[in-house]
Formats: structure tokens, C-alpha cells, sequence
């Protein structure tokens, strides 16, 4: 019987995809609440998402079995609220939040590996004397204790970056918390925790100096696996992803320490019944590593990649865990051996600035044609104001994703810096 899949924010990109796994004539999938409403409006808030979600399911004449995202906040967060609702296999909502809420993650993490855990503190951005009172020695970096895509984090170097940092996320912050807030009212946490609400803020010692790498894997019937470890590749400002890499190339020894670092750590969340990703990061000099994060789904942006080189996207796992079937993966049957996301990035240029040209859609798709196994998404059009775009973080504007598959790693850089030159993007001053 054919399985019905319902797919929070479900779009085009990632439907191709998802119609790449395995079994995937056996399965029907669904959109849920639409991709406008979970990852762009951010002006909708949680509630209002949720009572759409039951009234959608609620109608639906079939049997609903699985719910399944990919998205960051506030997707990861819903699933486990609407999956209790309808009796569906998932991980708890506290185990999801222990993962999603950075600080609560981060006192599990000093609780079990506190050797891999920078200094870390709970801040309120509105208190009075919250930029007198610096809450760690400079340089660290600040961030809401749950936001998304980079927004509102900020590499905190003086007393005047503190100030204009605390400044930015006083005015922004309300777009998180809100719905972080109406989250947590669904779930049962220590006073704490409790206390530790969306209009809160992080900050942690800097841990960026070394190779940075994101680990994949799922726990199934409460045993962590890890099956692929992707690297990440920062900008020159050492704070803005350029690029993901599949295979990793760090030294196996490194590998290993960190999938035991990270099925311990995962171990101590409770999680179950899902996929989960974990970044850590590796010092060449000292030999460290550390923990940046945990996300309790699969990577979108790692799905091409894996399906390039293991011939099937890793959304394969987020399904079978959700249906309640071991996963086979990786397969290894993929047609290229290295594959990369590429993040088209413009640092400097402010909000003013415009896209004085850039190619139609019919000139992406030629230059498509020229690279096999390339895949290009632009973000911007000829015209547009770079404060309009969608994509950014507190230093860069992100203009395109450019997927790439090659046999070697100069030829994926090679394709990489050809079909850029292709594309002929140029940003200026409005006329």
C-alpha cells in the first residue's frame, strides 16, 4: 500500500529530490503548510501554523503515515507537536529542543564533553546593564539561543561591537522568539530552561580557527548512527559558509574521534526515531576538536551532495526513520566520487546596492548544459535591491547555490570558478 508522506514546506527542488530515494513508487508526498510559510514569512507565528497544519491533516480522507522536514526553525520544532497529535513515530519535543535550544544543548554538552565545549553564557539582550557587563572575555560570538541561517549571530570583538551587536538583535529578535516561546509552552522543562526563552542570547567562546565538518546521522530504536560527514568550507571573513564538501577529506583518526564524540553527546538527548546532523570543528595544530551544534533533522543543503556520490539523496534516511524502517545507507552507487554546494556570496555591499545584470533563466539552464551533473539556483534577478534578498547573514549577501558533482577535487573547483565566470553577476550602486 502506498505510503502517505506529508512534507512540512514541501517545494519543486527538494521534491525532485525526495523522488529520488529509494522506494519512492511506494510513496505519496504531501505538502504541508506551504514553503512561503515556514521558511519566508517570518511573520507568521507558530500557533496560527499549527491550527493550519491540523485543519489540513485533520480533513484528510487517507492514512496519514509519516511527517517528515528539512527546514531549520520553527519546521523542526513543529514536527514532534504535530506528530504527538496524530500518534506518529518521531523523537519528543524535549529531546528535539535539547538539540535546537543552543543553550540547553550546550549544558548537555559541558555535562558530557567538556573538554570539546567552549566557554559559554546565558545573556539577556534587554537587560540594563547587559552592554557594561561583557558576559565573556573578547572575542566570542552572540547569537539568539535559537534562530536560523546565521541571523542575528554576530563575532563580538570590543566594547563597540558588543554594544552595536546587542543593538541589532534588541530590534530582530522578536522574529524568533515569539514562536520559540509558543514552542516551549508544549513542552515540560526544567525551571531553567524555562527561564531560558526566546528572548534570549549565547554567547560562546570563538572555535573557528581549524577545518570545520558536519556530521549525518539518525538514532533507531535509541542506537546513534553516523553514515557521512560533510565538510564546510568558511569565506575569507572566517564566519560566512562559501561551500559543503562530500566525502570529508579530514584524517580518518579525526573522523573517528568525532562519531564518538557525537553518538555519546547525541545519547545524552534522548533523541529517537530521527535524523540528526552535528557540526564540529578540528584544529590542526592542537589536535582539537570541538562541538559547534546539533540539528535534530537531515541536512537539506547535504542531499544533492550525498545523492551525487551514494546515488539516492539522504532524505532516504528521514523517511525510513519516520516510517519506522532501519535505513540501508550509504549506497555508494553514485556517479561522481566528490561533490560540493557552492554558496555564490558578495561580502561588503549594503543594502542599497542592486544586481546591475545577471542571467535569465534560460542562460542558467545553457550553462547547466555545458557542466554535467551541475545544478544552479540564483537568488537574485537583474534589478533587485540586495536589502530584498532573502538569503544573507550579518556580513554577506548569498546570490546563487551552485551544486557540482567531479571525479577529482581540482576539477570541482575548476567547474566551480567556470561556470561563475559564466554567469557574469555584477552588483552596484543604483543609477
Amino acid at each position: 500500500m502506498t505510503k502517505n508522506i506529508f512534507v512540512i514546506g514541501l517545494e519543486d527542488f527538494n521534491l525532485r529530490l525526495l523522488r529520488k530515494v529509494r522506494h519512492a513508487e511506494d510513496y505519496t508526498f504531501h505538502d504541508l503548510l506551504g514553503y512561503e510559510a515556514v521558511a519566508k514569512d517570518l511573520k507568521r507565528d507558530v500557533n496560527t501554523l499549527l491550527a493550519r497544519a491540523y485543519e489540513t491533516l485533520d480533513a484528510f480522507p487517507e492514512t496519514i503515515d509519516a511527517i517528515v522536514g528539512y527546514w531549520d526553525f520553527p519546521t523542526i520544532l513543529m514536527m514532534p507537536i504535530i506528530r504527538r497529535r496524530y500518534g506518529l513515530r518521531g523523537p519528543t519535543l524535549e529531546s528535539v529542543l535539547k538539540c535546537e535550544h543552543k543553550y540547553w544543548a550546550r549544558v548537555l554538552h559541558k555535562k558530557v564533553l567538556p573538554e570539546i565545549v567552549p566557554p559559554f553564557a546565558l545573556v539577556d539582550p534587554f537587560a540594563q546593564d547587559a552592554t557594561a557587563r561583557p558576559p565573556l572575555p573578547y572575542p566570542f560570538w552572540i547569537k539568539p539561543v535559537k534562530a536560523h541561517s546565521s541571523k542575528l549571530g554576530f563575532r563580538v570583538r570590543d566594547a563597540d561591537d558588543y554594544r552595536a551587536a546587542l543593538e541589532a538583535i534588541r530590534a530582530g529578535i522578536h522574529q524568533f522568539a515569539v514562536n520559540l516561546n509558543q514552542i516551549m509552552e508544549h513542552a515540560d522543562l526544567p525551571p531553567d530552561i524555562a527561564s531560558a526563552d526566546g528572548w534570549k542570547c549565547i554567547a560562546e567562546g570563538i572555535i573557528s580557527a581549524g577545518r570545520q565538518c558536519t556530521l549525518e546521522g539518525y538514532v533507531f530504536g535509541g542506537t546513534p548512527d553516523v553514515y557521512g560527514i560533510v565538510d564546510s568550507i568558511r569565506g575569507p571573513n572566517r564566519s560566512s559558509l562559501e561551500r559543503y564538501q562530500y566525502p570529508s577529506t579530514l584524517p580518518k583518526a579525526v573522523q573517528r574521534r568525532m562519531i564518538d564524540a557525537a553518538k555519546r553527546l547525541i545519547a545524552q538527548t534522548g533523541l529517537d526515531n530521527s535524523p540528526f546532523n552535528m557540526e564540529f570543528f578540528w584544529n590542526r595544530r592542537t589536535d582539537r576538536i570541538w562541538v559547534l551544534e546539533t540539528n535534530a533533522r537531515i541536512s537539506k543543503s547535504h542531499s544533492p551532495l550525498f545523492e551525487m556520490v551514494e546515488g539516492a539523496p539522504h532524505k532516504e534516511v528521514m523517511i525510513d526513520v519516520a516510517l519506522g524502517k532501519p535505513p540501508e545507507y550509504p549506497l555508494g552507487q553514485g556517479r561522481f566520487r566528490h561533490a560540493a554546494k557552492f554558496m555564490l556570496r558578495r561580502y561588503g555591499c549594503d543594502d542599497d546596492h542592486v544586481v546591475l545584470s545577471a542571467p535569465n533563466l534560460d542562460e542558467v539552464h545553457a550553462i547547466e548544459g555545458r557542466f554535467p551533473g551541475s545544478e544552479i539556483t540564483l537568488h537574485i534577478g537583474k534589478g533587485m535591491r540586495m536589502g530584498d534578498l532573502h538569503l544573507h547573514d550579518s556580513y554577506s549577501h548569498e546570490l546563487a547555490d551552485i551544486f557540482v558533482g567531479a571525479d577529482s577535487q581540482r576539477t570541482l573547483m575548476r567547474t566551480y570558478r567556470a561556470i561563475v565566470d559564466r554567469l557574469n553577476i555584477k552588483i552596484g550602486e543604483a543609477s
